[in-house]
C-alpha cells in the first residue's frame, strides 16, 4: 500500500484537487486498493472549511468526481503514516519540513517532471485552468515514478 499526502497552504483548493485529481488516476489504471490519498494544509486558517468553491467546479468541469471534506493541518505524526509528502511550492515543502522536522519523505509536486516549478496559489491567481494542468502533469508523473520505482503488489 503506498500513501500520498498532498500539501498546500490551506487545504481548500491546490491540495485537495491533488487529491482528488490522483484518485481519479490511480482508479482509471485499477490500483484504488493499493493507494491512500489524503491532503492537508501547513496552517490553521481554513481548518474546517471544504474545498473552495472554484477548485470544486474546476474538477466537475473535468469530470474528476469528489467528495465534501473539511480541510485539516499536517502533522508531526502524517509524517509516519504516509510514504510520500508532496507541497505544491516550495514554501509549502519548507512550511512542511518544519512540522514534521524530517524530509526524506518530502517533495515538491513538479519535481516529478521536467517543469520543477511552484504551482501558483489559485486562491490569489484565480488562473484554476492553469492550476488544474499543472496539478495533473504533477500527479500523472508521480504516479509514473511510483510504479517504476516502488513493489506495488
Amino acid at each position: 500500500m503506498i500513501k500520498i499526502m498532498f500539501v498546500c497552504y490551506g487545504n481548500i483548493c491546490r491540495s485537495p484537487m491533488a487529491e482528488f485529481i490522483m484518485k481519479d488516476l490511480i482508479k482509471k489504471r485499477g490500483l484504488l486498493n493499493k493507494f491512500i490519498i489524503e491532503s492537508r494544509s501547513t496552517s490553521t486558517e481554513e481548518i474546517g472549511n471544504d474545498m473552495y468553491y472554484l477548485a470544486k467546479e474546476k474538477l466537475k468541469e473535468k469530470n474528476i468526481s469528489f467528495n465534501k471534506r473539511k480541510a485539516k493541518q499536517l502533522t508531526k505524526n502524517d509524517y509516519n503514516n504516509f510514504d510520500y509528502i508532496i507541497g505544491m511550492e516550495d514554501f509549502n515543502v519548507r512550511s512542511i519540513k518544519k512540522i514534521v522536522m524530517d524530509d526524506r519523505k518530502v517533495y515538491k509536486l513538479l519535481d516529478f517532471t521536467d517543469n520543477s516549478k511552484d504551482i501558483d496559489d489559485p486562491w490569489y491567481t484565480r488562473d484554476f485552468e492553469t492550476t488544474f494542468k499543472e496539478i495533473y502533469t504533477g500527479c500523472s508523473a508521480l504516479l509514473d515514478f511510483i510504479l517504476k520505482n516502488d513493489f506495488i503488489v
